[in-house]
């Protein structure tokens, strides 16, 4: 029996060892799994985070880059608002001086209206004195104005576009035409050609051109650069003046502008404006012709020829038998 009990022992003894075995076998087993899973999840946990690091780094980029265009977007508007406001000063300086120079002119024009007044009344008090003295009916047999009738309701400018003229007197001949046109403040109609008779307008030829300030300035501006061929001879622009324009009910006064006279005969240009300026039964011409010499010849005395001496006889005895006045200038500039 005894015997029986130790064996029975030894058995029981025998499979817990064995139990134990197992189970430190299978945490073996479990540790020895782990280990070969364990490296695949770091390095994945790895990939994932360059991947995450890599997108940070070009959103970085991206925000950098953005940043950039704005601030040069802020730079540009600075710049912008910068010249604005200099604009805004220059602005203000220049309002500044036409406000004061407007109401220095609102003074002259205060104290000229008043002077106007004075006048209107000194005149008033000398036509009312003049009626007393020469009678009601009395009116004055003197039209001129520095030697020239200025009778006339219209006005045509008759102008040598020569080179001599235009490159030698051009800006003298311009102050005359000026001065011309201060004698006649109002008249029904003017017109400006060429000594070839040909137009300063195209789009006025064979019409009146409207006396207005607007148009006499016009005027004035397109006679800076005018300059159309020219044989300096003004012939054919008086020829074609009164055979266009002449009517009987207007008067009218031509005014020839030039240095010389290059045609052959005085005397033929003389009677064919007789025969096409027609005197009345009264012995009135057509039309009045003026004329204004410029000795343009005398700015080159070594190459002096007659030709501005043909044109002052020429315009001379135009003027003495067509009502009108020859001034010879003695300076061309």
């Amino acid at each position: 029996m005894a015997r029986r009990g130790r064996r029975e022992i030894a058995d029981s003894g025998l499979s817990f060892l064995d139990v134990i075995s197992c189970g430190f076998g299978a945490v073996i087993l479990l540790l020895i799994i782990t280990k070969t899973v364990e490296p695949v999840v770091l390095e994945k946990t790895t990939a994932d985070l360059e991947g995450m690091l890599a997108k940070l780094q070009r959103e970085l980029f991206d925000i950098r880059g953005e940043t950039r265009d704005v601030r040069r977007e802020v730079t540009d508007k600075r710049k912008e608002l910068e010249d604005a406001l200099n604009r805004i000063a220059v602005l203000e300086r220049e309002y500044s001086a036409t406000d004061a120079a407007y109401q220095a002119a609102r003074g002259r024009a205060t104290s000229l209206e008043g002077e106007a007044e004075n006048l209107a009344s000194a005149r008033q008090s000398l036509t009312e004195e003049m009626e007393r003295l020469l009678g009601r009916d009395y009116q004055s047999s003197n039209d001129l104005v520095g030697g020239i009738p200025v009778d006339s309701e219209y006005i045509i400018f008759v102008i040598d576009t020569s080179g001599s003229m235009f490159n030698y007197s051009w800006n003298t001949m311009i102050e005359k035409l000026v001065e011309t046109l201060e004698i006649y403040p109002e008249v029904k109609g003017i017109q400006v050609m060429n000594d070839m008779g040909d137009y300063m307008f195209g789009n006025y030829a064979g019409q009146w051109i409207p006396d207005t300030p607007g148009r006499r300035r016009v005027i004035i501006e397109r006679l800076r650069s005018w300059n159309p061929f020219s044989n300096s001879s003004p012939v054919e622009g008086i020829t074609r003046a009164i055979s266009t324009f002449w009517a009987p009910d207007r008067k009218i006064s031509i005014y020839v502008f030039g240095d010389e006279f290059t045609g052959d005969s005085i005397s033929a240009v003389v009677d064919t404006v007789d025969r096409i300026n027609r005197a009345d039964e009264s012995g009135q011409r057509r039309v009045r012709i003026h004329g204004v010499g410029f000795p343009v010849q005398f700015s080159r005395p070594e190459n002096l020829q007659g030709t501005g001496i043909r044109f002052a006889a020429l315009m001379r005895e135009l003027a003495r038998r067509n009502g009108g006045t020859f001034v010879g200038l003695n300076e061309f500039r």
